[in-house]
């Protein structure tokens, strides 16, 4: 069935509403008990769930590169024949099991469950709401995916829960922030925007809720077709060409978000834009032209899938997730044969989260100004048995190896852990990432890819002109010594901020003896006396 909804759906779906709010269900019909928090998308995930529902070229490219990472789920009708696909086309079914539930649609990601844990880390609980589209077995089929993964899932779906809502339209942050379209309150027409912020907050954590005007060509309405959050502070958000298509209003909605609102952290946003490439008839949408977005996609643990469309314009899609995600796989997949349907890899897939988390949640450092002062690296560690011990690893890019640093608990009610990273000199990019391990002994690192991967930043300006280091590296590894009468053999290297040295003027006494260009320089000294030895760098 389509994504969005058709005529005959608009005309039946007050009435299946009303049913929806009678009919038996076999879920828990009230919120969570306590706290609960929602997961974000880049946490560790034990499965990934599909429908397989035509499109099977792409879904065949979904579970090639997902069974690598996690469990696949997927919901069908016929394990048989889609275990045929899957084995002729060359995946492995190792990890791959099937949902056998009746289904409407592909478009899991609208009406599959979310998952949410207790007081952050504790136990792992999915969450449903009712799907806002009349299709009853999609509607249904999170059940069948709680059931067989033998997990409790609470719905949001009997007064005064009743919540009409959709997945593509609901990206969380995984620090109880939690974007939307004005969508949701158009079709919660009977709540307050207050009442629906209230569903929120018990059924998935929902502290800040942050709704935008909808755009006037996405058809949907829903976000995941032109934003995409990649960590707890940074946000892609689709680009079109200055006054084209949704590209006005797109640029209010971030000019919103930046001035009104801050992250779990206190900080303003991050925003990184992402092009929306046109057809292939170089059409947009505002002239009749596919709705094409990179912002679609899906984290897989390590892997990023990435929707592509034509090469031209996918080679700086995939570059900018590469720039802002080192070390993850980020795969592209040809979705040219889905996106007239106003959805990509987002809309069609559903993650899982582990049952066993350990969450980092951090603010990443940013470029800064500063090459003075150190820079402090915070986050926040959690697991339900508690952390036993965290460290950073930072290095100075191109260095391979990576300095240790443990991190201090500076606040225990916060679960909040620190360190320094020392000042560094300005043109320096630095590289870190942080390890936690549990008292359990359950290990994590963030970014998940570490140490392949990392975060980065920069510190802004010219390099200094650092005077270059010269040493006397035998007999001993000084640049001014003393020595007694004698005969003596030195070995003398030197090196500069650019790795480029000119020449090494060798001083005795301060009377020049030698001047030399290649090194090592050995220079063999006959000298009466105790006498001193000199090595400069002349323009230094």
């Amino acid at each position: 069935m389509p994504h969005t909804m058709t005529s005959d759906e608009q005309k039946v779906m007050a009435d299946y509403l009303r049913e929806k709010y009678a009919s038996t269900i076999r879920s828990i019909p009230v919120p969570p008990p306590g706290q609960v928090r929602t997961m974000a998308e880049w946490e560790e995930i034990q499965a990934l769930i599909i429908t397989w529902s035509g499109q099977a070229t792409i879904l065949k490219e979904i579970v090639r590169n997902a069974v690598k990472e996690c469990k696949v789920l997927i919901i069908t009708t016929d394990p048989g024949n889609v275990s045929g696909q899957l084995t002729s086309a060359g995946i492995p079914l190792d990890s791959v099991e099937f949902v056998n539930t009746p289904f409407n649609s592909i478009w899991v990601r609208d009406y599959g469950p979310w998952t949410v844990y207790k007081n952050d880390v504790d136990s792992l609980w999915l969450v449903d709401w009712i799907y806002n589209r009349p299709r009853q077995n999609d509607d249904a089929s999170p059940v069948a995916v709680a059931e067989h993964l033998k997990l409790p899932i609470y719905e949001a779906t009997t007064f005064p829960y009743n919540w009409v809502h959709t997945g593509g339209n609901h990206l969380p942050d995984g620090m109880g922030t939690v974007f939307s379209s004005m969508l949701v309150l158009e079709e919660n027409p009977e709540k307050t925007e207050a009442q629906i912020d209230s569903i929120a907050n018990l059924f998935l954590g929902v502290k800040q809720y942050i709704k935008f005007p909808t755009l006037p060509f996405d058809g949907i309405h829903h976000l995941d077709m032109h934003m995409r959050v990649i960590d707890e502070e940074t946000i892609f958000f689709g680009q079109y060409p200055e006054g084209i298509a949704d590209g006005p209003q797109i640029e209010s909605n971030i000019n919103y978000l930046t001035e009104e609102f801050n992250t779990a952290f206190g900080n303003k946003y991050n925003i990184v834009r992402l092009p929306m490439p046109p057809d292939a008839s170089g059409r947009y949408p505002n002239t009749g032209g596919a709705y094409r977005t990179y912002t679609n996609s899906v984290f897989i643990n390590k892997t990023v899938l990435v929707p592509t469309y034509q090469e031209r314009y996918d080679t700086t899609a995939l570059r900018i997730y590469r720039e802002n995600l080192p070390g993850y796989n980020v795969v592209g997949i040809n979705c040219n044969s889905i996106i007239g349907s106003l959805g990509a890899i987002h809309c069609i897939t559903k993650t899982v989260g582990d049952d066993d988390p350990l969450l980092i949640a951090h603010p990443r450092l940013r470029d800064s100004e500063d090459a003075s002062l150190e820079y402090p690296v915070v986050a926040y560690i959690k697991h339900r048995d508690g952390i036993a011990a965290a460290e950073l690893f930072y290095r100075v890019a191109p260095d391979s190896f990576y300095t240790q640093v443990p991190m201090v608990l500076v606040d225990s009610v916060a679960n909040s852990w620190a360190a320094l990273i020392p000042p560094q000199q300005a043109g320096s990019e630095i590289q870190y990432y942080i390890h936690a391990v549990a008292k359990s002994g359950k290990q994590q690192v963030r970014p998940m890819v570490a140490p392949e991967g990392y975060f980065k930043f920069k510190v802004l300006g010219e390099p200094a002109n650092q005077p270059p280091t010269v040493r006397i590296v035998t007999p001993l590894d000084e640049s001014v010594f003393n020595i007694d009468e004698g005969h003596a053999l030195f070995t003398i290297e030197a090196t500069d901020a650019d790795g480029v040295i000119a020449n090494v003027k060798l001083n005795i006494n301060f009377d020049d003896v030698a001047t030399f260009d290649t090194l090592p320089y050995t220079f063999d000294w006959i000298f009466p006396g105790s006498r001193n030895l000199f090595c400069t760098c002349p323009g230094h």
